[in-house]
């Protein structure tokens, strides 16, 4: 799990970088400025999982079942969170039905909330 976690935290980062730079040099000129807001919004939150994801990699030791949930919320919760926004940045112009892809972001958020919520209860119990 380790080094899954690590692999992760290196291929959200390589990823927002991209994401980051298509969205500040092609974008403008295809979505609404709302829109690329949000992109942007996608970006930053995925390179900040990709920071998460790297320093818990090198912190946790992946013994326990919690330890191993920390890394696969965030993963997980990091997929759903960004993609779903980048889709809805596409909305209007891809023709995808925001009603159904809409939902997914709060859910992604969400368990990034919680695998923060659970490093901290491990600093916690574990006096790191």
């Amino acid at each position: 799990m380790k080094n899954t976690t690590l692999i992760f935290g290196a291929v959200y980062g390589l990823i927002s970088i991209i994401l980051g730079a298509f969205g500040a040099h092609a974008l403008k000129k295809v979505i609404a400025i709302e829109k690329l807001q949000s992109f942007e919004t996608g970006v930053r939150y995925q390179m900040y999982a990709a920071f998460f994801l790297l320093i818990v990699g090198y912190i946790l030791k992946f013994e326990t079942p919690s330890e191993k949930w920390i890394s696969i919320l965030m993963i997980a919760g990091t997929f759903l969170f960004s993609v779903s926004i980048y889709l809805l940045a596409f909305a209007d112009v891809a023709n995808i039905p925001s009603k159904i892809v809409g939902p997914i972001t709060p859910l992604g958020g969400l368990l990034m909330i919680i695998s923060w919520a659970m490093l901290i209860f491990y600093f916690v119990k574990n006096k790191v």
